[in-house]
This record gives C-alpha cells, structure tokens and sequence, in this order.
C-alpha cells in the first residue's frame, strides 16, 4: 500500500533523537499529519507537528495514545540508545516487548503502514558485505539479536494481519544532533576544543551516512510501497581512519589527531558495508551528502552548539 492512498496520519516514536528529529519536517513536506512522541513534555512552536508525552516502556501509554491518535502509519524509532551500553543492555529485551504490544495497539486502530527501525548489527559481520536476504543473520550481541528478534515477529504479525510493513536495517551514522560520545562528535569536539583526539588504529572500514540522509531515506521507506527489509547505508567501503582524518584536515588539526592511541574493541569485525541495491533501485534514493560535505556540516554544527554553550 502507498502512503499517498487517501489521508496520511504518522505517529512517530524516538521523535526527539538522533534519527527520529530530522524525520519531521520530511514528513511534513510529503504531506502527513505528523504526532510526535517525547518521553518529556515538548514545547515546540511549530503547529505542523503535533507533541505527546508518553513512555512507551509503559503499555497502558502506548495503547492510549494509540486510541486517541489513530495513526494510518507508524514510524517507530525509539529504542535504548546509550553508547557503550546498548549493545548489550537488558532494557533490549523490554523494547523488543513493548514494540510488539504498540503494533498490536496500531493494528486495533486500524493501523495500514508500519516501519520500524532495524540495526546492521543484526548482520553476521564476518561477511563484511551485508545484503538484506544473502546474508546471515546470526547477531553477536543482545541489541542485533533482539532487533532481529523484533524483526521476525512484525514481520509475522503483519502477515497475519494484512499490515503493509517495512524494516530500514540502519548501518552508521554521524550528524547534528549525535550523543558527544559516539566517534565522529568526539573527534570533531576535541579538536574544536584544541584538545587531542585520541582514537584506536582507525584501520576498520565503515559504511557512514550523515543523519538527515539516514532520516529522508527511512521516510522514504515509509512513503513507498516497498517491504521487509531495506539497508539504509552510503554502500561505500571507508576507513575509520579516513574520516578522522578528513575532520582533522577540515579543522587545520591534523597535528591533536592520535591514532593508535587506544585499543579497538574487542572482536572488531574489519569491514561492515550495506549493500544498498533495494534503496537505490526499489526506494529510488540517494544521498544528499557526500562525506566531505557531511563532515564539514556537522563541524559547523558542533562550532555553533559549543560557542551557545560558553
């Protein structure tokens, strides 16, 4: 089914993170009705979006804000995002649980068009290059096993119950709006700082897409017809290593960059790229940003957001 049959009314989870804030206005623009879901009250100005307080770990929210909204499509983000911790956290297990009582509450109201987010980590990474059918999916941690868990039971549930359904497999992302700690942000404040960079060899290879393409090309799932699973990713090979590097030189700070100065993770799989063939040939998609461009983006948007905050 086509989200452009007749009315369009999204509701979207995880609106206020890093992914879920630059779906908005796209929404907006393609003609939606857009409820925006916040665990904290928003004060927003603008009237094209519609702001509700909910937890979704709290059943009993979800299905009243569901009974209240009536979505025709659902665009659910939200999820345990913290850093260093998701990969491995028990609150995994009680998304997985609460994503599936909030499909169920969608498809009560009559719910048409449902996309959730998924994760490269529900990939087997010793392929190195991940296609949404041809490769394995046998996740090594609590996250990519439960996201692929998710996964399989929407996809059954809306099966069984006539609901159009798409699953975005997110790969890695950098932008506005990212948490301090995550790679690209840490390296950009530090040298922002005049502080040192201190990262690991920066041998593996990536497959990196700045924020606002990774939210238009999630939106654009979910304004077409296409189903199950779709890799959102650049389908580029680049080495972490390249892109310190490429900030380091955009900055004049290559000299604060120290590469190998602390060990990679342990297991670190050397090459994890999406193969993007359904999200160009099927979605008709592309990128807006290069990484050169992505980069400089964001490095105005940490120079901006670090001198409010002096």
């Amino acid at each position: 089914m086509s989200a452009s049959d007749e009315s369009k009314r999204v509701l979207v989870t995880g609106a206020t993170g890093f992914i879920g804030s630059h779906c908005l206005v796209s929404l907006v623009q393609r003609g939606y009705e857009v409820h925006a879901i916040s665990t904290k009250l928003v004060m927003k100005a603008e009237s094209s979006i519609v702001w509700h307080q909910a937890d979704l770990l709290d059943e009993s929210s979800g299905v009243r804000l569901m009974e209240s909204v009536k979505p025709t499509h659902l665009l659910h983000l939200a999820w345990y995002v913290v850093p260093g911790k998701l990969i491995s956290s028990d609150l995994n297990f009680d998304w997985v649980h609460s994503s599936m009582k909030l499909l169920r509450a969608f498809q009560q109201q009559g719910g048409r068009r449902v996309v959730m987010s998924g994760s490269s980590y529900e990939y087997d990474w010793n392929y190195g290059y991940c296609h949404e059918a041809r490769t394995p999916k046998i996740p090594n941690t609590v996250y990519g096993a439960c996201k692929h868990a998710l996964d399989v039971m929407v996809q059954a549930f809306c099966l069984a119950h006539g609901i159009s359904q798409a699953w975005p497999r997110v790969f890695f992302l950098y932008g506005p709006n990212e948490h301090p700690d995550r790679l690209v942000s840490s390296v950009i404040r530090s040298l922002l700082q005049g502080a040192e960079a201190r990262c690991s060899h920066g041998k593996q290879i990536r497959d990196y897409l700045h924020v606002q393409d990774v939210a238009e090309a999630i939106v654009s799932v979910l304004d077409c017809g296409v189903e199950g699973a779709v890799n959102i990713g650049s389908g580029t090979a680049v080495t972490l290593r390249e892109m310190i590097v490429t900030i380091g030189r955009t900055l004049g700070q290559e000299d604060l960059l120290k590469l190998g100065a602390i060990p990679s993770r342990a297991n670190d799989a050397p090459l994890v790229v999406a193969d993007v063939e359904r999200l160009i040939n099927e979605v008709k998609w592309q990128p807006r940003f290069s990484m050169e461009e992505g980069l400089k983006h964001t490095i105005e948007w940490w120079r901006h957001t670090l001198a409010q905050n002096r």
